[in-house]
Parts: structure tokens; sequence; C-alpha cells
């Protein structure tokens, strides 16, 4: 790097260091020495201009004689303050460091990238502490304190500044009454009927983004009865404050002079649809070609519309000679969005040419293309160290049978194998084909009343095959069929089910090293035996984080899954009966029956710094029943991963206290019929869309005491504690929102197979050894979050 003169900011080391290659220190010492001088200057007090100082933060102070609750009040006037002060960590400020290396002028393009990279200096010169105070001063008054004021203090060192606001502060106003007090009796009928659901509630403080919302809250209200052009602004609330009990009452009225159009209920006249609009040439000439479908004026000759214009109409609510309503505005237009054939909708409103208060709807609608096709190529990467490629061909077409039907044809294949290992030889390989139909309603033998939801429900029919090679063990065939229902209630909460679901697969093929391992395993030689399951499934899922700017977000996800209930039933009515001594076959293969629950909850804390705490517990419990002595192997639970215990290779935990082989099993690891899971996690930026994160995994699959298998240790509630894994790690992560790559480098701190006084190998840890990394060090590549 040239030096420059006349730099104000510069870091304090004097020369740069010269390293000698046969140097005492050795390379490690001079990389600790190199990371110590590099902390240092990051700590360090740049050189800044005479008589500056660098600009630390601001502290608020809250004084009063009456008793308040200054912590909320606090982080309002704290929202005020300004400017935010250079990012520091752990006392360092590495961004600030940066954009001094690069001095005044860069002069290449590494100064230039340090520049970008880095922070300028705020200094306390660019501190406006009286304009601060009035702010904050008026925040305060906007939630009821309308006397307070702030004074601020500047408290300087050597090199910094930092500015304290003290605001004098009294307890907030409250609520004392509402009146309505509205002119038009229409309007005001509407509003008082609903005056329950008011957000203005006497006995609370007074604040003034409620008196907004409330505003926008009976505007929504009128607009849902016809009010279409009414405002929000035309709502005022007189306040009357009174010193003596500090309350305020408050009268809703109208404002005066507000347009006649305003206060006129509109119904709803003709309803146009365009399903081929386009943006770029708008029509500006009407169309000759138009067809009547249910009171509703399609345009267009009917041959050239891609989707029946009766399959339209099922998402469109605004219906001719109806009342306005928002709600079915908004209705009509996320259905018809939902539906996935178009790139746009608007639905724009005109005064009828004809009848005085009505509405005349158009509802424009872009196509997309027909058909897509997409092909995907990766390489997937486990932490058993098998890796290989992975395809995937798809050709999805929008509108099969002119019906909005979703029709996506698929054909996958794999290949993996175990790079190193005793199983370097060992590998696998599959194709799967797979063809999959949704329809854009429910398709069930009983009718069903529409809802108001502003999603479409699906029903979605799948049949798919897998032929799986697996190396010096077996050939699987699988063949699935599956008809399902999806509907979602509102944007956090959906719902799915499978009344039926039906796999059949077959094994060929099995070598000698196959059959002694079963031989051996005989809990693994029915979890194989039993592969033709023919039952349903339902799974509810609840998910805050489509809710944006929520600080605490939850999600909740519970599946529950049972099978061969209705064979087994024919069967007793026909004078049989199952049991796992003796099943019963369906097509000359054993049928499973079992039942299945589990359950993931979750919960995200957001910082203001956009970092994030999550959390996850997961617990499932399956039993085998009836015609099953085992559960299938596809069904069983299995621990370690990385999206489950990162610190354990893929599949390897459990049941119980059994140690797995991973090393000579490959492919063929052990599940269980219980698992519990905990994960905790703390997500932090570092550059950009590089991000990073501390994570401790817990958790273990358990048999059931009534499951034949001897393999480990059953589940036991006085028990379950001491025999969890446990690892933590840390990850970086390439997220740039569409596309999130991890790496998750994680350790065990608990082994559950060892012995019951020395499952903690914290004390073991050795990162300097070679051997315990490589025993011990577990390397997770993965797409997406873990949770």
């Amino acid at each position: 790097m040239k030096s420059k003169s006349n730099i104000p900011y510069k870091t304090n080391f004097n020369s740069p260091l010269g390293v000698r290659g046969n140097s005492p220190l050795g390379v490690g010492g001079y990389i600790f020495f190199l990371l110590c001088l590099l902390l240092s200057s990051c700590s360090s007090k740049m050189q800044l201009p005479k008589s500056e100082k660098l600009y630390i933060g601001a502290v608020v102070k809250l004084e009063s004689t009456e008793k308040v609750h200054k912590g909320i009040i606090k982080s309002i006037a704290e929202e005020a303050v300004r400017p935010i002060p250079n990012k520091s960590y752990f006392g360092m400020r590495p961004k600030l460091w940066l954009y001094t290396m690069a001095g005044e002028e860069p002069f290449n393009k590494f100064e230039t990238w340090l520049r970008k990279t880095g922070e300028a200096p705020v200094l306390i010169s660019n501190v406006k502490p009286a304009a601060t105070a009035s702010i904050i001063d008026a925040k305060l008054f906007n939630i009821g304190i309308f006397n307070s004021y702030t004074q601020y203090k500047i408290v300087e060192k050597k090199h910094t500044a930092k500015v304290i606001y003290t605001s004098y502060i009294h307890k907030p106003y409250i609520v004392k009454n509402l009146i309505y007090s509205i002119s038009d009796d229409s309007i005001s009928r509407i509003i008082l009927t609903d005056k329950k659901n008011s957000l203005i509630k006497p006995g609370e403080d007074y604040n003034l983004e409620l008196l907004q919302f409330e505003r926008i809250r009976i505007d929504n209200l009128l607009k849902n009865n016809g009010y279409y052009y009414f405002n929000p602004e035309y709502l005022l609330f007189k306040a009357d404050s009174s010193v003596v009990d500090h309350s305020v009452s408050f009268k809703l009225t109208l404002k005066d002079n507000i347009p006649q159009d305003a206060l006129r209920v509109y119904h709803i006249h003709n309803v146009y649809v365009n399903q081929n609009y386009s943006l770029r040439r708008q029509q500006t000439d009407s169309i000759r070609d138009t067809i009547m479908v249910q009171n509703t004026v399609f345009q267009g000759n009917r041959s050239e519309m891609n989707i029946r214009p009766n399959v339209i109409l099922q998402s469109v609510y605004l219906k001719k000679n109806e009342l306005y309503s928002r709600q079915n505005h908004n209705i009509t237009l996320n259905r018809l969005m939902s539906m996935g054939n178009f790139k746009f909708v608007q639905v724009k409103f005109s005064d009828s040419d004809t009848v005085s208060g009505f509405l005349d709807a158009t509802i424009l609608m872009t196509p997309m293309t027909n058909y897509t096709f997409r092909a995907e190529l990766d390489v997937v990467t486990k932490s058993n160290n098998y890796t290989g490629p992975r395809m995937n061909l798809s050709v999805l077409n929008r509108n099969t049978f002119k019906g909005a039907e979703l029709l996506i044809v698929n054909m996958a294949g794999s290949f993996e194998a175990q790079l190193s290992g005793i199983n370097k030889n060992l590998y696998s390989y599959s194709w799967n084909p797979q063809a999959e139909l949704t329809f854009p309603r429910f398709l069930v033998p009983f009718s069903i009343k529409p809802t108001k939801s502003i999603y479409v429900p699906k029903t979605v029919f799948s049949v798919s095959y897998n032929f799986l090679k697996r190396a010096n063990y077996f050939d699987m065939n699988t063949f699935q069929f599956k008809y399902g229902l999806k509907w979602k209630e509102n944007i956090k909460t959906e719902h799915e089910l499978n009344p039926v679901n039906i796999s059949y697969s077959s094994i060929a093929n099995e070598s000698d090293a196959f059959t002694a391992l079963l031989t051996s395993n005989p809990f693994l030689r029915k979890s194989y035996e039993e592969q033709f399951i023919a039952g349903g499934s339902y799974s509810f899922m609840y998910n805050e984080q489509v809710v944006p700017l929520k600080k605490i977000q939850f999600y909740f996800h519970a599946t529950a899954e049972t099978a061969g209930n209705a064979f087994s039933l024919i069967k007793i009515i026909g004078g049989e009966k199952p049991t796992p001594e003796n099943p019963s076959k369906i097509i000359g293969a054993i049928y499973s029956q079992y039942a299945k629950l589990s359950v993931d909850v979750r919960a995200y804390y957001n910082f203001e710094d956009n970092n994030k705490l999550a959390v996850r517990f997961f617990a499932g419990v399956a039993s085998s029943y009836g015609n099953s002595a085992t559960l299938p192997y596809s069904k069983q639970f299995f621990g370690g991963g990385p999206n489950s215990v990162r610190a354990f290779q893929i599949n390897s935990l459990g049941p119980g206290t059994y140690l797995q082989d991973v090393a000579n099993i490959g492919f063929l690891q052990s599940g269980g019929d219980i698992k519990l899971e905990t994960n905790a996690e703390y997500r932090f930026g570092i550059y950009r869309f590089i991000k990073g994160a501390l994570f401790v995994d817990a958790g273990n699959v358990w048999l059931q005491k009534s499951n034949p298998s001897s393999i480990g240790t059953p589940f036991a509630f006085s028990g379950f504690m001491n025999e969890l894994a446990v690892g933590a790690g840390f990850g970086l992560r390439v997220d740039v929102s569409f596309f999130v790559l991890r790496f998750d480098l994680a350790m065990p701190l608990r082994k559950p197979w060892l012995a019951e006084n020395n499952r903690w190998v914290i004390n073991q840890i050795d990162l300097g050894n070679s051997a315990w990394r490589k025993d011990n060090l577990i390397l997770n590549i993965a797409i997406g979050y873990p949770f």
C-alpha cells in the first residue's frame, strides 16, 4: 500500500512486520501475533481531526415523581436518538478500522473495497442533541405524556464522546370515554353496530398511533358496506384533556365538506373479465366478442379463452347487484393470483354510465406461459462421507384441462458413494419419475360450502415410482399414490389432509451381506418385511414467520398418520384376526399397521440489529399394532445430521444407548419409535450476505418397551434425560434471500453410548489433536436453514 500524506484518520501501528522463515516464534506464533495486532488495531482510537471526538452513542434517562412504566416509555424515547454510532463488537469497531485503512482518497480497488465495506467515523459534531431532545418530547407526546421536557448533556473523554438525554415525565394521560357524533345516520349506525371492536378503550393510555389505526379500521368497515369512495381522512377525533385527572375525552365526528360520493352506498353493476390483458398493449378500443356467464361479461371469443369461464368465476366474489365490499374485492384479487396462471391481476372500478350509485368492475388478468421446463443439477454431501450428484428434470403445465389444473412431471436421479472410510466402494443410485396434478378446488364426493378465504383450496393427486440400487445390498422398487386436500385459513394457518396415501415396496437381488445383516438384526428385518403401507394423514401448521417486523415469531407443526386400519377391519369382519406372529397380506405383501404423531414447535426472537435467536423442540411417537410388530423403515424416527443433532453423523443416533457402527453398516442405520430433540441457534450477520451462527443441539431416538428388538435401551421417562446426545458448534451461511448455503461445524459434548458417568466429553476436547478432530468434528453442508 502506498503511503499518503494529510490523512486525517489512521491506525496507530507504526511499521510493517517482517516475518522470517527460521523465526523461533514459528508460523503459529506469528499468526497469533498478527491476530493480536489486528484486534488491538480494531479497538484502538483513531487519530481524528483537531477538536473532534468519536461519537459512541447516547443514553436516555427518565425522571418522574410519579410511578410510571419506564421500560416501554424509555424504548419509545430511544427510537428518536440519532445518529447511530459506529457498530461495536466487544469494544472493537472493525468496520471503522477498515474504513480508515483505505485512507481519505482510495486509489486502488482494494482500498475502494475497504472504504465501501467499512463505516465512516460518526463524530460528535454530527450530533444535533437539541433537535433530538425535541423529537423525544414529540414521541412522548404521542403516547400521552403531554408535558415532558428533555435536557441533554455531552460527556467527553480523550477520544470519545456520548450524549445523555434526561426526560422529565409524568404518567401518560388515559382515555376517559369515546363519544360518537356522526352526522350521517347510515354511517353512524354501521359504526355503532361494530363499536365493540373499537381500538380505543376507556382506561387505556392515550396513543396517537391507535387513533390512526382506528380510523383505518372504521374506513375498512365502511368500505365493506358499500362506501367505495370513503377515506380515513374524513374521520376526525376531537380531544378534550383534563389536567385534574390526567384524562382525555374523545368525540368522533365527520369532517366538514366531505364529497357526496363518500357518503353514498355503491352496488356492483356490470362485471367484466379479460383474462388475456397485456400490460404492453393496453386495449383502448372495445373488444367486439363477449360472452355472458352467470351475469358476468367475459371479453373475447370462448375458443380463445385460456381458462374456462366457470373456473374463473369460482374465484370472483364481485357479483352483479351486490353491495360493494372491500373484502370481496381483496378475495377476488388474491384468489385469482393464487391460481398460479397469471402474472398480474387488477380490478378497476368506474361509475356506471347507466345507473346512479352503481360501479362497473373490470378484472384484468395478464396470463403466464402455460409450459415451463426446469433442469436442476447439484451435488449432495452428507456428514457420513457419502457424496454424489443429483439431477432433476421437470415439465410444468399450468392449465392442463383448461381449468387451471397444474401438472408437474418430474424425473429425478441421484448417485452417491462414500469417498473415504471402510465402505469406500459402497455406493447407491436411484431414479424417480413422478407426476403430480393439482386442481384449484376441492374434489370430494360431497358438496362444500364456499368460504371467504383469500386462498384457493387445492386437491392434489400424485403418483410416483422409485428405483433404488444399494450396491452390495439390494434393489428396491417403490410405487406410491396419494390423494390429498390443502387449504389455508389465513396467511399463518394451513391444513393438509391426505385421505389416501398408498405405497408398495419390493426388494430384489438381496446380497448375502444384506441377508446376514437382517439375520443378525431382527428389528431391521421386520422393518424391511412390511413394505405395503395404506393409510392417511393430517397436518396442521401455524407459522408467524410470514408476519414481518414481529419481534417474537412462533411456529407450530403437528402431523398425525395412521395405516392398515381399514385392511385389518376387513380381515376381522371376514373372521381373520391379524397379529404380528401371523400377519395378514394384501396383494401378496404384509401390510403395515401403525399410528404416528409428531409435533414441531419453534420460536424466533428478532433483535433490532437483525440478529436472531431461534429455538426448536421436536417430539414424535409412533406405535405399531395389530398386523405389525415394528414400524416400516421409512416411517421410523432418526437422529443426527444437518437438520438434527449436527455433532453426529446423519441418522447415526440411538436407539437409546446403542452405538451404531456407521462405518460398517453403510446406508442401513437403525431408527426408533420415539424421538425427542431440542435445538438453539443464535444467528448473526458478518458481512452483507455472509451470516454466522452459534448453536447447540440435543436429542435422541428410542424404541418403545413393546418393541421386540433388543437394540439399545427402550424409552423410559425416568431415564431419557440421561440418554440425550448433545453437540455444539459454529456455522457459516451464504444467505442471498432466495438461496441459503449452510456450513455447520459441530462437535459432540455428550455421547449417550458411553458408560453412564462418562457420557459428558467436554473435558476431552482437544482441537490441536488431529486424531480427536477426525473422530469428533462433523462438517454439515446443506441447503437452507436447519429450522
